[in-house]
């Protein structure tokens, strides 16, 4: 599976050959000839690798070529960074040898032997799913009554005429992952009697692999079109594909003209907003009241297609509605009630599908005819993965999804399985892992690494990778669905390795390792390993400790990100500065360690440091100021002062995080932070003072506060024009809101307001927050309203409120006493607890 990330690798080299940045540093080291070499070398190579890539299953010699390439680009990679690294370019030859030491040109010649073809550009052919059809047997479809009469709901609404008085169709989008049953519902609601009645013309388009016009127009003249190309296909019906298309659209204007007219667009793809248009226009020549619904797993296509106030986003089928299905598929009819014992087995393993109906369908049917214990406990207790797939089956389905995502985006997602199941995802955590691994941009005065990851993160969105997202402005919070999560495990299965006491072997040549329990061996390291990229302990409580360190971290010697959370070594090892790669390093929630060696200052690629939630740390290194590329760092101390002149110096540094610090006194008081963009300051309550203006802090986007009892020391300029421009304030564990908060009311776009477990009322003042466009209110059970003058929000975009049982009793919506004062918000997320 790595062999399919190898063009993406190829790509990053090339840019990062061709940048100013790496040529002038290989003239210092005096290598400058030898990596135009290898940038010659790479050039020739790269050339065949897309090609290479879709034929390497049909060949066992192609995929070891393409093993060295990928072992030899890493090589080169190493390289690359080791030149980077401003303490030991003129050591580079001397260590590691020369980039012509990479073998690259010797291997890259070998490409001509598979008669493989040069492809410049990654637009693969992506193999859509079969053509769908418009039948469905309504009883076999389970759970989907209420969205079926939602949509239909949205159908028979009248339809808006347009600002220029031309008629107005609307576009109702279905979202969702593949598997979750879009298709499905359109048939439902397309085969529905009252439909039938409404809609005098329907037509049924299964869009899928291309989003043609002229094939599209055919399907809607005649249903029967996709046959028309073989060779029984009747006279009329070929002469129609032989018409140019400037007659085939004056007959679907003609068969339009003046009728109602149902359209039914079945798995698009197309981003491609010209070509949408160019369809509507052709349409519009039909009766008032003609809709298109649209079926698709990416938001970016149902926002620029729908026309609806919101896209209609399928959720997943209910525990109970989840094993009616799955005994559907597992028994002949009848014969569920003679298995008792094995329903007791089926409800386990329909939790594995988590409401997917695909997902149910695919393990129902595979044990449809087996009626042994043995057997189901097996699929219980197997990933489903591992189960054998057909082409309409799970894994297909959205695998397809994956296929169809650019390179650098596939490499991005597979990193996300390092992480556990049901892991609470935030961007700020993100972006570093995947700014380490080499996976954004080559950083520019532009644009900052949180700022790409957030454009990934963004594509991952649209495409329905991304579950329970949270859009804080200038930061997201997020989930992966469980069967999403497999997916990114199952594709990244070459390149990232979850170690547990279940793991029998560990690949070789793997990168990225995420350690999962405790009490692991560490004692035997294999040599294969020291390429190792990242090291993650990413499970609460599930730390490394000083034999770990010992064992593993000092052979890895090209790491780039080492999260050590929860870890229980009381030191590390002076020998840490010679991780000369390493961007990212965090002992969060270390309760042990006391002091840290001054050689962690000689990290001069580290981008991120974590010291947070270190509750014994006396004091955090000197001569910060030397971490020049230092972009994040989040510190608890017991230092009364903090080094304030060498985090001035930081000329990187865009989030800094002070938590838990309780001796500290003062922050910041005459200092000056230029580039920060987020300040967090949590439970420090011997604080006196903070200056909080454009003249200490002239960049600061977001502000998190947390147990400030009072905001006497939220020191406030009297100069107006000093007011900061903040977009983001997160509250967490306040008694009430700061008044100061009204400072902000024309530049805040989202306010956090979460675990204040003793606030019972909202200031009156939120009302004059004119630029607010998400709220969220999470984990406050005693707050008793909103301000009444919230209609006042007119930017108001999404209000969410999650675990506040005063709060819900009386928004609930639909039948909340106070509902009505807020469903002229376009979004609501109302809910008695995240798992409602």
């Amino acid at each position: 599976m790595a062999e399919s990330f190898i063009f993406s690798i190829a790509e990053s080299l090339t840019a990062k050959l061709a940048s100013r940045a790496y040529e002038e540093a290989s003239r210092v080291v005096g290598v400058y000839d030898d990596l135009q070499d290898l940038k010659s070398s790479l050039s020739y190579v790269k050339a065949v690798l897309l090609d290479a890539e879709q034929k390497q299953e049909r060949s066992h010699e192609l995929r070891e070529w393409l093993k060295q390439i990928k072992l030899i680009f890493y090589d080169a990679e190493n390289v690359l960074d080791q030149v980077d690294c401003q303490t030991l370019r003129k050591q580079v030859v001397r260590a590691y040898g020369t980039p012509k030491d990479k073998r690259l040109d010797r291997v890259a010649a070998n490409r001509d032997k598979f008669g493989l073809q040069t492809i410049a550009v990654d637009r693969r052919v992506v193999h859509r799913r079969e053509m769908t059809y418009s039948h469905v047997i309504e009883s076999d479809v389970i759970g989907r009554d209420h969205d079926k009469e939602k949509i239909i709901k949205l159908l028979m609404e009248p339809s808006l005429d347009n600002n220029d008085g031309s008629k107005h169709i609307s576009v109702i989008p279905i979202v969702g992952i593949g598997g979750l049953g879009k298709t499905t519902l359109a048939k439902l609601v397309f085969n529905d009697k009252r439909v039938g009645e409404s809609f005098p013309l329907k037509r049924w388009v299964s869009v899928s692999d291309d989003f043609n016009i002229k094939s599209l127009i055919l399907k809607i003249i005649n249903p029967l079109s996709d046959f028309a190309s073989s060779t029984n296909a009747p006279g009329g019906q070929q002469n129609l594909i032989d018409l140019q298309i400037e007659q085939l659209q004056h007959r679907l204007r003609n068969m339009l003209e003046g009728r109602k007219f149902l359209l039914v667009l079945d798995d698009v793809w197309n981003e491609d907003r010209v070509k949408w248009v160019e369809l509507q226009h052709l349409i519009s020549v039909s009766a008032q009241g003609s809709k298109v619904i649209v079926t698709t797993r990416s938001q970016s296509i149902a926002s620029m297609m729908g026309t609806v106030a919101n896209s209609y986003h399928l959720k997943n089928l209910s525990p109970k509605d989840s094993l009616r299905l799955f005994v559907r598929w597992a028994f002949k009819e009848g014969e569920d009630g003679k298995h008792p014992d094995l329903i007791m087995i089926g409800r386990e393993i329909v939790k594995k599908c988590k409401g997917v109906p695909l997902a149910v369908r695919t393990l129902g049917s595979s044990l449809f005819f087996k009626h042994e214990i043995q057997e189901w406990e097996a699929m219980r207790d197997k990933e489903i993965w591992n189960l054998p797939q057909k082409e309409d089956d799970i894994l297909p389905a959205l695998k397809l999804s994956y296929d169809e995502m650019p390179s650098h985006l596939r490499q991005c997602f597979a990193l996300l399985s390092l992480y556990p199941k049901n892991h609470a995802f935030n961007s700020f955590d993100v972006a570093p892992l995947w700014g380490a691994a080499g996976l954004l941009p080559l950083q520019s005065k532009d644009k900052t690494m949180l700022e790409d990851a957030h454009q990934y993160l963004s594509d991952l969105m649209t495409r329905s990778f991304l579950h329970n997202v949270v859009d804080c402005g200038t930061f997201y919070g997020f989930k992966l669905h469980d069967l999403v999560h497999d997916l990114a495990v199952y594709v990244s299965k070459d390149v990232c390795q979850l170690v547990s006491s279940n793991t029998q072997d560990i690949p070789e040549n793997v990168l990225h390792l995420s350690f999962v329990e405790n009490g692991l061996p560490y004692n035997s390291i294999k040599t294969s390993l020291q390429g190792v990229r990242s090291i993650l302990f990413p499970v609460d409580n599930q730390g490394a400790s000083e034999a770990f360190l010992n064992a593993w971290v000092s052979n890895c010697r090209y790491l780039r990100y080492l999260d050590l959370s929860n870890s229980t070594c009381e030191t590390l090892p002076e020998s840490i500065g010679m991780l000369k790669h390493l961007r990212y390093i965090s002992l969060c929630n270390n309760k042990r360690i006391k002091r840290l060696p001054n050689s962690i200052c000689k990290l001069q690629n580290l981008q991120v440091l974590r010291l947070d939630g270190c509750s014994n740390l006396e004091t955090v290194p000197e001569k910060l100021r030397k971490l020049i590329s230092l972009q994040r760092l989040e510190i608890t101390t017991k230092q009364s002062i903090l080094p304030e002149s060498d985090i001035a110096k930081l000329n990187c540094l865009e989030y800094l995080c002070v938590q838990n610090c309780v001796h500290l006194e003062s922050l910041f008081v005459g200092t000056r932070l230029p580039t920060l963009r987020t300040l967090e300051v949590t439970a420090s309550a011997s604080l006196k003072s903070l200056p909080l203006d454009t003249h200490h802090f002239p960049q600061l986007e977001t502000l998190g506060i947390s147990g400030v009892v009072n905001e006497d020391w939220l020191y406030r300029s009297e100069d107006t024009n000093a007011v900061l421009r903040l977009k983001t304030i997160v509250l967490y564990k306040m008694v009430t809101l700061p008044h100061s908060l009204q400072r902000y009311a024309s530049t805040l776009q989202t306010l956090v307001i979460s675990r204040c477990y003793e606030l019972e009322v909202l200031p009156e003042w939120l009302s004059n927050l004119s630029a607010l466009k998400f709220l969220y209110i999470w984990g406050c059970p005693k707050l008793m309203s909103l301000p009444r003058d919230i209609h006042r929000l007119t930017s108001l975009h999404l209000l969410q409120i999650i675990n506040c049982t005063k709060l819900y009793r009386k928004y609930e919506p639909q039948v909340g006493e106070c509902w009505p004062m807020i469903s002229h918000i376009k979004h609501t997320d109302i809910r008695k607890t995240w798992n409602s």
